[in-house]
């Protein structure tokens, strides 16, 4: 099935019923992984479709419009890794003026009830819904036995001795902690996406990259990079990589520039993975384009020397090649 939706009343999604599941999923993370497993399970259970439920933007992106809060996954990495989890369908629902304002039992009753039928409905701990976030688990509950479905919430997982949670993992990554970050999430931390056009001044310095942006959205982390690059061939291809804006030749937006070491081809509509193994420094300004090739130099040397090492723990993130479709 793999459907996607993104509205909350365009008519039944599944008229025969289902298990729904409902999270931010920023990150796939381990406790959300748990979360969409457990209803996956019942759903076969009930021989009815599972239902992983988000939204796009995630409220806090559309209360935050002057600062947003940093993601960890862009909507179509979301809405693959819901499906390879077995969603039969993921719905990414618009969260505009109008779903922000509608109350717990408008969303119990549209969402729920008429698009999804849905026989049980599952979360995660301390969940919160509806204008104001005035619903939660009780809530659901009460409705739900009117509604015709049963609703609950699984244990959290714990790593360490606390919760997993995409905040760790924000934390993890911002400090370089890629290990620990790798833990929560269940695997390397990984940005994927369609290799794009850019200024090609990287080929010009010598530093060819494949550029990924990041959809307009606030990145966990920026910086240089010893990273991987999956898709390109059967083994993660090693690699230096910047995720920034760029700042001594001007630029505005957040991009993921990855030079493959070694590699001599074309990857403009290839969709790859690059996996974050190391951070190497900071970004800065330098003061003309000879200074930063110098610094490019050292980086990717750095990087070389960091990934030798570490050559041996490489996973792959994704089958490869492929090539990315409309």
């Amino acid at each position: 099935m793999n459907k996607l939706f993104r509205d909350v009343d365009s008519g039944p999604v599944c008229p025969g019923g289902s298990v729904v599941c409902i999270g931010a999923f920023d990150g796939l993370h381990l406790g959300h992984r748990a979360l969409v497993r457990h209803a996956v399970e019942r759903a076969r259970a009930l021989d009815v479709p599972a239902i992983a439920l988000s939204f796009e933007p995630l409220p806090r992106e559309f209360f935050g419009r002057q600062a947003p809060p940093p993601r960890l996954s862009l909507p179509r990495a979301k809405f693959e890794g819901l499906c390879a989890l077995a969603a039969d369908a993921v719905g990414l629902l618009r969260f505009d003026a109008r779903l922000a304002a509608m109350l717990p039992q408008a969303f119990i009753d549209t969402v729920l009830r008429d698009r999804l039928s849905a026989r049980e409905v599952w979360v995660g701990p301390g969940f919160r819904f509806g204008h104001a976030r005035a619903g939660d688990l009780a809530t659901l509950q009460v409705a739900g036995e009117l509604a015709g479905f049963s609703a609950g919430d699984i244990e959290p997982v714990h790593v360490d001795g606390e919760r997993v949670s995409s905040t760790r993992i924000r934390d993890s990554l911002q400090s370089g902690d890629f290990e620990n970050a790798a833990r929560l999430l269940g695997r390397p931390y990984a940005i994927e996406g369609r290799v794009v056009y850019g200024k090609q001044l990287g080929r010009t310095l010598g530093y060819p990259t494949a550029n990924l942006r990041f959809g307009g959205k606030v990145p966990a982390l920026s910086g240089i990079y010893a990273t991987r690059v999956h898709g390109i061939s059967a083994q993660p291809w090693p690699s230096v990589s910047s995720f920034g804006t760029r700042p001594t030749v001007g630029g505005i937006e957040p991009l993921l520039e990855a030079h493959l070491f070694d590699f001599d081809g074309d990857l403009y509509g290839r969709r790859i993975a690059v996996e974050f193994v190391a951070k190497l420094r900071d970004e800065e300004k330098f003061s003309d384009l000879p200074a930063l090739v110098a610094q490019m130099d050292r980086d990717a040397a750095d990087a070389r020397a960091i990934l030798k090492k570490l050559s041996s723990s490489a996973i792959p993130l994704m089958q490869a090649p492929r090539r990315a479709t409309a």
